[in-house]
């Protein structure tokens, strides 16, 4: 048996060691990722911005304190994050924490500067009571500063932190241009993209002109939904656009309908397709058809009431299959209106990659075409499968210069309509993730669609739903009454050595 010595040098020694690891872990900030998606783990853009910083950044954070274990963890992760930051930056970033509550002219104050107060929900002595409360923080570099109204646990931390703080210490932001002249939507119905792409960039409408030089400040052009012919001329100040190395997305419209009088499809011609076949991006004149699709809203007399009616109309595809690439990586489901496939018949020294295609039940139908509502769909009506809707091109695309351009068979998805102008999330960032896989190069792309994906049980089948459910419970009920038998197991077969003759400990 242990000496009373020996058993307080061994607490003592315990101790010290715990005392140690917790001055290292203050001094040397590290944490295992175990995570499938690295959610925990810094990407290269945010290590690359933080250890080029030129100027002192600092971050204060506003948090309420003890506001219950949903929010402290919350304010732990932020924490663990700003640490991270002030190591990696080298001395260019510090930061404090403040609550507000304790004063309130401060509170008065950090309102005024854009931190959001919030109304959280607390249980005490089993009531139920309401407190204001702020999670924001504000970041200081030179005289400029960057709020964020609110920090919500999960991967969207490190982006919106990271991205405020590439926001501030850039000196002259990337020009992106939004082509106008040709019918395509002015900035005012493309605001929910416009107010994404305005964090790091400068957007503005552009015209084009017999100067290229005009075009020489653009980092991107976008060609959205051009309703009008695009003349030969416009068509070389864009070749020559890309033959310098700049970069275009285009959303293309090669067929639109008349819903409102004759239910009848037609073909679009603009000029832009043929401009696009001649580098063999074939954008087809047809509609695309697919099982998985938008309803839609029609009025049916019933008796002497007229009522309306949803039904599955599957010229409106829902697109949820997207290849491995950081455009299309966060993506769930992207909604279409008459979308149009492409193909692909260049040469090899230009790499053409898809990026959205329909579900295995898709199919096409011509240009000229009559919108049945009353017809009955069929699997035999959708005989094709992983249509090409969007897609990338990189290389010599006009000249020897390699660039990149990006390709949608929809013209019409980021454009704004409804309430407010609000679109599918979803549609809003295949715009701006798009522009940014063009435009920047410091890789703030894929923190945006950094372990985004979604897991909803609810495209789970049934069965395998309720055997994951049945499983999370009872395996560790299970695995305690297997450890229980195991130890009680082990510990009979030592009383019963202990009883046998000779039995030396």
């Amino acid at each position: 048996m242990k000496s009373k010595k020996t058993i307080l040098y061994f607490v003592i020694l315990v101790i010290g060691v715990i005392i140690l690891l917790n001055l290292l872990a203050n001094r040397f900030f590290f944490r295992l990722d175990l995570t499938q998606d690295n959610r925990y783990t810094l990407s290269t853009a945010t290590r690359d911005i933080l250890r080029n910083l030129e100027e002192p950044v600092t971050i204060t954070a506003y948090f309420s304190k003890n506001l219950g274990p949903d929010y402290d963890i919350v304010r732990r992760n932020f924490k663990d994050l700003l640490v991270e930051y002030a190591n990696l930056s080298k001395g260019m970033l510090a930061y404090e924490f403040v609550d507000p509550l304790e004063s309130e002219e401060l509170e008065n104050e950090i309102m005024q500067e854009g931190i959001m107060q919030l109304q959280i929900q607390m249980r005490e002595k089993d009531e139920i009571k309401v407190q204001k409360a702020y999670m924001g923080a504000v970041i200081h570099l030179g005289e400029n500063t960057e709020v964020l109204p609110t920090i919500e646990s999960g991967i969207g931390m490190e982006y919106n932190l990271t991205t405020a703080i590439k926001k501030l210490s850039v000196v002259d932001k990337p020009v992106i241009g939004i082509l106008q002249g040709h019918g395509e939507p002015p900035l005012s119905q493309l605001q929910q993209v416009v107010y994404d792409l305005q964090v790091l960039y400068n957007v503005e409408p552009v015209t084009l002109s017999d100067s290229t030089l005009e075009l020489e400040k653009y980092q991107t052009i976008a060609i959205i939904s051009p309703t009008d012919s695009i003349s030969d001329n416009d068509l070389a100040q864009l070749d020559a656009f890309i033959a310098r190395g700049g970069r275009i997305f285009v959303g293309i419209n090669r067929v639109d309908a008349n819903l409102n009088q004759n239910l009848m499809g037609f073909a679009v011609n603009t000029g832009l397709e043929t401009w696009l076949a001649e580098k063999g991006i074939i954008v087809n004149e047809n509609f695309v058809v697919d099982e998985n699709c938008v309803p839609v809203g029609v009025q049916r007399q019933q008796g002497p009431f007229v009522v309306t009616q949803q039904i599955p109309f599957h010229y409106f595809p829902v697109v949820n299959t997207f290849s491995d690439h950081p455009i299309s990586s966060s993506l769930e489901q992207v909604l279409f209106q008459f979308a149009s496939s492409i193909n692909f018949s260049g040469d090899s020294t230009v790499v053409f990659t898809p990026l959205l295609k329909t579900s295995d039940n898709s199919g096409t139908q011509p240009a000229s075409t009559f919108f049945d509502l009353n017809k009955q769909w069929s699997k035999t009506d959708f005989p094709l499968s992983g249509l090409t809707v969007a897609a990338t091109v990189e290389g010599p695309i006009a000249g020897n210069i390699p660039t990149k351009m990006v390709i949608v068979g929809d013209g019409n998805f980021p454009i704004g309509g409804g309430q407010q102008g609000q679109i599918n999330p979803d549609n809003a960032s295949l715009l701006v993730n798009s522009i940014d896989w063009l435009s920047d190069d410091t890789g703030l792309i894929e923190l945006r669609t950094k372990g985004a994906t979604s897991r909803p049980l609810d495209d789970i089948e049934e069965g395998k739903r309720a055997f994951l459910k049945y499983l999370n419970f009872l395996l560790p009920i299970f695995l305690v009454i297997i450890y229980g038998i195991f130890r009680m197991q082990h510990r009979q077969n030592l009383r019963i050595k202990r009883m046998e003759a000779g039995y030396v400990k």
